[in-house]
């Protein structure tokens, strides 16, 4: 008996002691990490990779640049913008992600176990003390094991599930940041563009002017030499050159530097050069009157309000999954094993247990878990109050700056054309004195000088119509622009900045809908003249009260218009009939009495009493305020 572990041990060719511990030191001296510096080839090879990746897939600039086609190419080559992108569509495969731990736990499993001699051992009666010295084993020196389990733990269960909830609300919130970016993008862009714009306009009179008054000053200091003209006039007028180049030149560098940053923005390549389009000078909004509005704007729709409502609802799910923790774990669990020993009776059996566990100590810290939460809450309620007033301010703000940059382009656009006659008026009247010629360059460089000022303040101006618009939070363009070429892009942001421009406000954020369109129906007016005219009275009267008409697109708007006459007097009543938000029909009527054969401006009259006396109804059909 005493012969068998030795046999086994030299049948199984168990390495010595010394040859183990050598292996083990080997192994854990490959495992060592000396720190290693970047080599300059591998720097100068992510840089070139950098670069080439930077500005590929980009489609070639090959005419001048419109406003539109600026925000497209921010948008689809913008590298902070595709950072966001990306971000975002990382925390939706996290959110994925997540909710597979929701799932149970189904666990296969296979192994092979062999030992050196025999498992076993002797036995002693319980009942009896007698011990047996006949030593036995049930287990084979080799066998192997097959199974697979079902376990599931309610308490990982619902932890997971609150889990996945937080990250859902990551998600959103990187959706909101992402649409932040969007909104910054085009207030920057709208921003450089007329800047740039401004200064491609005018550097060829700049040039010109800033020659003609180098030589002017040349010519002054020669004439106040030889005593031509007196000193002190002489200094004056050099003076006066050198104020008006130097503004020019202040005016030109603002303004050029502009071009710089829209070419970043749009991720042009360094060094390219590229012309912009000319614009047409388009009458922006009138400042807005009622700021109240305005503020409940910007309460409802900016991104970063909203990112605040999400974090709230991440607070809460902590909250949730904090208390779910103290409660007990219950774990169900069944598999089905296999055992290829023989000596065993059964080789396959099935097994299943219920368990249930709970850490009691962990209820002690439920007080202060609880005031955690509550200091939590009020800390997320005092940053999100103290965000809502930091947004009111720059709401009031913004439309204040708003008001004040139209009223410094209404003044730069008078002195420009003051400045413009003045030099033309100058420039008539020169004559072949010195002082003469030197005026007539100082009031050109002044008129120059003026068309930058002019271009500046409706640069600004424009600028802060968008500071406004990005304030109030207003979504630039639809979420579903990914797909969309340069072409069509542009021309869906074209078609949403002569929107954003034609009313002062009336749009609505992509989260809360659209502007209220209809589409104005006349029925009982035969005479087509009169239709038009009384289209023309509905669509003014509806635009006052912020709703828009389209000839092709909108809710239908019937306006039916019934007469009968009798001794002279016509009964007349106009029917207005429109279906609601939620598609159910609509009726209202109004009646008056007219003149027979009264003139078109009656019935005209007739019909703007109607809808005025049933506004209010109107106005509740469309969910307008």
């Amino acid at each position: 008996m005493n012969k068998t572990p030795s046999v086994s041990l030299r049948a199984t060719g168990f390495l010595p002691r010394s040859l183990v511990m050598l292996a083990v030191v080997a192994v854990v001296a490959g495992c060592s990490v000396t720190p290693k510096t970047l080599t300059q080839d591998e720097v100068r090879d992510r840089v070139k990779s950098d670069t080439e990746r930077m500005y590929t897939d980009q489609a070639p600039i090959t005419a001048p640049i419109s406003m539109e086609e600026a925000v497209a190419r921010a948008l689809k080559y913008n590298l902070d913008y595709r950072l966001k992108k990306m971000e975002s569509a990382l925390a939706m495969g996290l959110t994925d992600h997540a909710s597979y731990d929701m799932l149970p736990q189904l666990v296969a499993s296979a192994g092979y176990r062999e030992r050196s001699n025999y498992s076993g051992g002797t036995s002693i009666g319980i009942l009896d003390g007698q011990v047996s010295d006949r030593p036995t084993s049930s287990d084979e020196r080799s066998h192997s094991l097959r199974g697979i389990e079902f376990s599931w733990n309610a308490l990982d269960f619902g932890v997971s599930y609150y889990r996945a909830r937080q990250q859902g609300n990551q998600f959103l919130i990187a959706e909101e940041r992402r649409r932040k970016v969007v909104q910054n993008m085009l207030q920057d862009v709208r921003a450089a563009y007329w800047r740039a714009l401004g200064a491609q306009r005018l550097n060829a009179q700049a040039d010109d002017i800033l020659q003609r008054a180098s030589l002017a000053l040349s010519r002054s200091r020669e004439a106040e030499t030889q005593k031509i003209i007196p000193p002190g006039l002489a200094l004056a007028y050099q003076r006066a050159l050198l104020d008006a180049t130097t503004l020019l030149n202040q005016r030109r560098q603002d303004l050029e530097f502009a071009k710089r940053e829209l070419a970043a923005l749009m991720n042009v390549l360094p060094g390219a050069d590229f012309v912009l389009a000319e614009a047409v000078e388009t009458q922006l909004p009138v400042a807005p009157k009622d700021i109240g509005k305005l503020e409940e704007m910007s309460l409802l729709q900016r991104p970063e309000l909203r990112e605040e409502d999400y974090r709230k609802r991440i607070s809460a799910d902590e909250a949730r999954k904090q208390i779910l923790g103290m409660l007990p774990g219950i774990t169900l669990n069944y598999g089905r094993q296999h055992d290829s020993n023989r000596l065993l009776y059964n080789n396959s059996w099935s097994e299943g247990g219920l368990s249930l566990a709970w850490n009691l100590m962990r209820l002690v810290a439920l007080p202060s878990m609880k005031n955690a939460q509550k200091y939590q809450e009020q800390t997320d309620e005092a940053r999100r109050m103290a965000l809502s007033m930091a947004i009111l301010t720059q709401t009031r703000v913004s439309a204040e700056r708003y008001r004040m940059a139209l009223e410094d382009f209404r003044l730069a656009d008078q002195a420009s054309q003051v400045d413009t006659r003045l030099a033309a008026f100058t420039k008539a009247s020169v004559t072949a004195k010195l002082e003469s010629e030197l005026e007539a360059i100082r009031t050109q460089a002044r008129a120059v000088l003026g068309a930058y000022q002019r271009a500046n303040a409706y640069a600004n101006a424009h600028i802060a119509f968008g500071r406004l618009y990005n304030t109030l939070g207003f979504d630039p363009i639809a979420d579903d622009f990914e797909a969309n070429d340069l072409g069509t892009l542009s021309q869906r942001v074209k078609a949403h900045l002569q929107a954003a421009e034609k009313d002062a406000f009336a749009l609505s954020s992509n989260l809360f809908g659209h502007a209220t369109v209809v589409k104005v129906q006349l029925a009982g007016v035969a005479d087509p003249v009169q239709q038009v005219r009384m289209k023309a009275l509905v669509t003014e009267l509806l635009a006052r009260h912020q709703i828009a008409t389209d000839a092709k697109e909108g809710t239908p708007l019937l306006l039916s218009f019934q007469a009968a006459g009798k001794n002279g007097v016509e009964k007349a009543s106009w029917t207005v009939e429109l279906k609601d938000e939620a598609g159910q029909p609509q009726q209202a009527r109004f009646a008056t009495t007219i003149p027979s054969n009264a003139r078109a401006s009656v019935y005209e009259s007739s019909l703007v009493a109607a809808l005025n006396a049933n506004l209010g109804e109107l106005k509740s059909w469309l969910n307008v305020d």
